[in-house]
């Protein structure tokens, strides 16, 4: 009786990384590692946005004034889309976690199960991302 080879399954190459496709599942892992940081880095930002937004009027003022006119030397408009990228980081980071409480409550993940959940979790954080966003920039 002859066996038939096994496959060899190996690392990829660096030179085939860029023909390499990744699944979605495991862009979605990634970006969710990627938010962790992009929150835990600009902690700072987001303590200091918290603390002027409360407490007081004119801190209020100040906190309102940064959209407008910046902060310091930092124009307004990159204010906001540091703001901006806050708000998806969140969300993404968020849903991703959802996604992935879901997955070990229900012990029940296939390979489908798993592309669906990555796919809604992509789609419903960007749409809340832009909606947000829009409203981040005075679209309504």
């Amino acid at each position: 009786m002859a066996q038939t080879p096994r496959p060899s399954f190996t690392n990829i190459h660096i030179t085939q990384i860029v023909g390499y496709r990744m699944p979605l599942a495991a862009v979605v892992s990634i970006l969710h590692r990627i938010s962790g940081g992009v929150m835990f880095l600009l902690l700072p930002l987001i303590v200091w946005l918290f603390d002027t937004s409360l407490s007081s009027e004119v801190s209020y003022e100040r906190f309102v004034a940064a959209f407008d006119t910046g902060i310091g030397f930092v124009p307004g408009i990159v204010v906001k889309l540091v703001v901006l990228g806050l708000i998806w980081a969140y969300l993404h980071h968020f849903t991703a976690g959802l996604r992935h409480v879901r997955m070990d409550v229900t012990h029940a993940t296939t390979k489908a199960q798993g592309r669906r959940s990555a796919a809604f979790t992509l789609v419903f954080s960007l749409v809340l991302t832009v909606l947000l966003g829009a409203k981040l920039f005075g679209v309504y």
